[in-house]
């Protein structure tokens, strides 16, 4: 699989990777077992970069990849985590002594001496602008405890903000054909300043995949049911911050304009990976076949002008509107 450049740290990623959100929590249940096996999926499929969080299951998803890749000395995987969002969303607990102890947990949870990457996971707002903040980070680096860092965003603003830091080396945001704002700035300006950008969220929680109906029931420890309306974090995780009826509706539409060969998944990684100033797209998976799908799409031919054309038109006729000023 191509891989492209993680920005300023010179580190390099496969052009699809693996969020492992899903091998942790709130996605419903996935054991130790099946965890370990969409991993191995992934591994084989050509992805080298992973991403998780201390918070993904309380650690579970960083010890899933430290017991897979403790096995596999013959990969050479980029790992990302995140921190930040196991404690009181203030900025105040966004310090030195806070970070060191939060990686610190990661270092032995992941099983390593340095951290490849880590990142701010999506804190408030204030902390963007804070220099002390982005002190503290070069501390961690010239302390060896990380290799590089970036942060994680819920809007297009943070973004911007974070870019223009002189170190950053990554910012992850939310990118998919029903969230088509980072297009307009956040990309051309990560590629001006050497950024990369991480996509997450790329299937929509799943609806643009095309497998869910109005009827769709999730489970109770699913996000998708508990999240809907920002119940437990930021709404725009779940499924775009698009209302689920409207979704449906406009996945439909979306999965038909699928070129041949291709799953309406896989339209949607391969619309991403053709984003300029995309470095990587993180797509989840439960089982090892909707991994290696997903890694499939990195092969997939580009697609016909005729699709990026229809795609937008979709998202300016049902989807626009809804998300596009909040996030």
């Amino acid at each position: 699989m191509d891989e492209r450049t993680m920005g300023r740290s010179g580190q390099r990623a496969s052009v699809v990777g693996l969020g492992t959100w899903q091998l942790g929590a709130d996605w419903g249940d996935v054991d130790d077992k099946q965890a370990l096996s969409v991993l191995e999926a992934a591994a084989e499929s050509g992805v080298t970069f992973f991403d998780t969080a201390d918070v993904y299951g309380d650690g579970r998803s960083e010890s899933s990849i430290a017991a897979f890749l403790g096995g596999r000395p013959d990969l050479h995987v980029l790992v990302a985590t995140k921190m930040g969002r196991r404690v009181a969303q203030i900025p105040e607990n966004y310090v030195l002594d806070n970070f060191r102890d939060w990686t610190d947990r990661s270092r032995r949870n992941l099983g390593v001496d340095r951290l490849d990457l880590v990142q701010l996971h999506c804190p408030p707002t204030p902390v963007y602008s804070s220099g002390e903040v982005f002190d503290a980070l070069d501390t961690l680096v010239a302390e060896e405890r990380v290799a590089a860092y970036g942060v994680s965003v819920e809007t297009c603003a943070e973004a911007l903000t974070a870019i223009a830091r002189p170190d950053v080396a990554s910012v992850q945001i939310i990118l998919n054909p029903f969230r088509m704002k980072p297009l307009y700035d956040v990309l051309p300006a990560a590629q001006e300043a050497g950024v990369g950008i991480i996509a997450r969220v790329p299937l929509a929680s799943g609806l643009l995949s095309g497998r869910y109906t109005r009827d769709t029931v999730f489970a109770a420890d699913d996000h998708r049911t508990y999240n809907r309306h920002g119940e437990a974090f930021d709404q725009g995780e779940t499924f775009s911050g698009v209302d689920y009826a409207t979704g449906v509706e406009a996945a439909a539409e979306f999965a038909a304009l699928a070129p041949e060969g291709y799953t309406p998944a896989q339209l949607a990684l391969r619309w991403i990976v053709e984003q300029p100033g995309v470095t990587t797209v993180i797509p989840g998976a439960r089982t090892p076949e909707q991994a290696r799908a997903n890694a499939a799409a990195a092969k997939l031919p580009p697609l016909p002008a005729q699709v990026f054309t229809a795609i937008r038109g979709l998202y300016e006729r049902r989807i626009k509107d809804q998300v596009e000023h909040r996030w």
